[in-house]
């Protein structure tokens, strides 16, 4: 785990001396939110804040990263002596870890000096955003198995070995069911997944005695890996020999696929497992596989039984970032009065949501998830504003003319919680395999077309009428100084 706080954007330090030289510490309001999902999917899961909210309490700069600071010749010696002593001191808020998320509702609330919140950025958007990328693809990836067993096997293929480690907690999250990534294991308690590659068939002298001594060496459920030479004449029949040494002790066996047409072997080697009078015999596949390939194998009845997937997984495959972004929505003036900030564009979709806001997801009465709604609210915390039974107006994200309304007939869940509180934590983090559970849980309350892998529906992101108007009042007051 980094801890200095050299893990920032040099933008930040320059612009932390600023508000320092300035006397404009003062308390401020940061947002962390996305805009769009990933791999053209219809939901996204939150995941990283375990090492965010442990990598906020040791945050700090080290003496050699003062003396590297000095070096440079960019700061002033008083301004580096404030940092020696910097701490974050300021309050948390997040959603609970594993939530299934959407774009343009804040996922991370920090309130703080303006110095601290513009320091923490760079790190916060580093861990929140890859670690969500990546159990968002292993999600994908479990939903297209059918909620089946997926192992995380992507050490060799990372981005790095803090990648590695970033990329095994955040799969797990997202449901893959364990990880070849032995360090992960110890330090994560991860489950440890593997069977043998083709070097360990190719060091024995034939194909049979390898599975052979594969099998002695571990007799409970050996995994035999059988697309070596040739999968149909030679490993599968080899693997079925053993197998009958090892159904002879009463234990069961698997075979494992890595090339190949992967469906049409594992329907001839199935066949020829069911023949052999081994029916309970498991098939695990893997080679380069993702979520649109484990979807067609799944739709055409392929009788897989395990997945194994390690590049497009914790790479993120062919969407390779998160697209989290980290925004300023209120700030303390002279007066001690918090004023809420917009960042105004021309484009619809990246104009903020100003103020200081709680995000509710609204169910049906069968507990189901029908939207998220952003609402404005202060700082005494989330005083339930929707009441059962009564019918709402909400308006979209982007405060133009789209709205819908909405009877609540179900629970109305605020989904921002207090994790920091002047820089303290106030709560113990949940195991990774709570939040891994949660995940899964989250997810069952989606109807199914919001998580289909092409052409998902889109989740009712909306904001309250009182947010939009104080969203269309700051456009047009800035419109206003510019005319």
């Amino acid at each position: 785990m980094i801890s200095s706080a050299l893990l920032t954007d040099f933008y930040s330090l320059t612009m932390a001396q600023g508000y320092w030289k300035n006397k404009m510490d003062n308390k401020a309001i940061f947002e962390m939110f996305f805009r769009r999902h990933p791999f053209g999917g219809g939901f996204s899961i939150f995941a990283g804040l375990g090492p965010l909210l442990e990598t906020l309490r040791n945050f700090s700069f080290f003496p050699g990263d003062i003396d590297y600071l000095r070096d440079l010749k960019f700061f002033e010696k008083p301004f580096l002596d404030y940092l020696r002593d910097f701490r974050f001191t300021g309050s948390l808020w997040a959603m609970d870890e594993g939530t299934v998320i959407f774009p343009q509702e804040p996922l991370i609330r920090i309130s703080g000096g303006l110095i601290e919140c513009q320091i923490i950025e760079g790190m916060l958007l580093n861990i929140i955003n890859f670690q969500s990328l990546i159990a968002t693809k292993t999600a994908r990836v479990w939903l297209a198995t059918g909620k089946g067993s997926v192992m995380e096997f992507g050490l060799r293929r990372a981005q790095g070995p803090d990648g590695a480690m970033s990329a095994s907690r955040a799969a797990f999250i997202g449901g893959a069911s364990g990880t070849s990534n032995v360090l992960a294991g110890k330090e994560l308690d991860i489950p440890v997944l593997g069977t043998m590659a083709h070097s360990w068939i190719m060091a024995f002298p034939s194909e049979e005695e390898a599975f052979q001594a594969y099998a002695d060496l571990y007799p409970e459920f050996p995994v035999f890996l059988i697309d070596t030479y040739d999968t149909l004449r030679s490993g599968a029949p080899n693997a079925i020999k053993v197998g009958k040494r090892v159904a002879a002790k009463g234990k069961n066996f698997g075979v494992r696929l890595d090339s190949g047409d992967i469906h049409y072997l594992s329907v001839q080697v199935r066949k020829l497992l069911d023949e052999a009078g081994f029916p309970n015999a498991r098939i695990a596949v893997s080679n380069d596989l993702d979520e649109s390939i484990i979807q067609t194998l799944t739709d055409a009845g392929a009788p897989i039984n395990s997945w194994g997937v390690g590049t497009r997984m914790v790479t993120g495959g062919y969407d390779s970032a998160f697209t989290g972004v980290y925004k300023l929505t209120a700030r303390e003036d002279a007066s001690g009065k918090l004023i809420p900030a917009i960042k105004f564009s021309d484009n619809p979709e990246k104009t903020t949501n100003p103020g200081l806001k709680q995000v509710w997801r609204l169910r049906d009465n069968q507990g189901m998830s029908v939207a998220d709604v952003l609402n404005l609210e202060d700082d005494d915390g989330p005083a339930n504003p929707f009441e059962r039974g009564k019918r709402y107006v909400f308006w979209h994200p982007s405060a133009d003319y789209r709205h819908f309304y909405h009877t609540l007939d179900g629970a109305a869940e605020p989904l921002l919680k207090l994790r920091i509180e002047n820089g303290n934590p106030i709560s113990p983090q949940p195991s990774l395999e709570e939040i891994r559970r949660h995940t899964m849980a989250d997810l069952g309350t989606f109807d199914n077309s919001y998580k289909r892998i092409l052409n998902p529906h889109i989740f009712k992101v909306s904001i309250t009428e009182e947010l939009r108007q104080l969203k269309l009042d700051l456009i047009r007051s800035y419109l206003g100084d510019l005319v």
